[in-house]
């Protein structure tokens, strides 16, 4: 019980994470397009940079048997 307890702590504590990552990316892309900001982006060569993003194999379900069994 406690093991996945702490799974759970884990899963929200990294889903968290990621969403505070995607909001920051999201607001440098948006504030690189905008006036003033613009200029300073441009001059410093400031580039949209992508979400994190994960794919179906990743965001599967592991099997905690598999692991624990020699």
């Amino acid at each position: 019980m406690q093991l996945q307890t702490r799974i759970t702590a884990l899963e929200n504590g990294i889903a968290d994470r990621r969403e505070w990552y995607n909001e920051s990316v999201n607001l440098h892309n948006v504030r690189i397009e905008q006036f003033p900001d613009l200029i300073v982006a441009r001059l410093f060569s400031y580039t949209e940079q992508p979400l994190l993003q994960f794919s179906v194999a990743e965001k599967a379900d592991v099997d905690l048997k598999a692991l624990f069994t020699a």
